[in-house]
């Protein structure tokens, strides 16, 4: 059906409810997946991998204000967003939300951001070498496809 497959009326759950709640089981995968591979760049040394998960970790042990950030930015507004979503896709939420989950999508591909400068940064030093793992291309796409969903949903109620 236009307006994004809705199959219960205007405001019905529908594809876009669909792929929404698709996203509450694929955040935890993309959060324990490996996002990179990093290691000293000298020969006979192995590659660990890092996930959201290990990288979280390994913050709230240095700097626990970043952790926290990251903490909210890759974890709870990504999360969040997706239940709000949800619930205004199931009519148990009122449309007015839609505001404040978009500036939560926006706050998630912050993070996305944040990881490629690492990436960028740590590659620029030369000291270390890192491979970009598929779990940052499975974040990224859920972290996508939440702001595109957020985005038809907000479309679709205006009509």
């Amino acid at each position: 059906m236009a307006g994004g497959g809705a199959a219960a009326g205007p405001r019905g759950a529908g594809l876009l409810g669909g792929l929404n709640l698709a996203l509450l089981v694929l955040y935890p995968v993309a959060w324990f997946a490996p996002l990179m591979r990093a290691g000293i760049n000298l020969p006979l040394f192995g590659m660990d991998e890092i996930s959201v998960v290990t990288g979280l970790q390994a913050l709230w042990g240095t700097d626990v204000a970043l952790a926290l950030l990251v903490t909210v930015l890759a974890l709870f507004a990504p999360w969040l967003k997706t239940i709000g979503l949800a619930l205004v896709h199931f009519r148990l939420g009122s449309p007015r939300l839609l505001g404040a989950l978009n500036l939560m999508g926006r706050l998630a591909m912050a993070d996305v951001f944040l990881i490629a400068l690492y990436i960028v940064i740590v590659k620029g030093v030369g000291l270390a070498r890192v491979e970009v793992a598929w779990g940052l291309y499975l974040f990224t796409g859920c972290i996508l496809a939440s702001v595109a969903i957020g985005h038809l949903t907000e479309r679709r109620l205006r009509r």
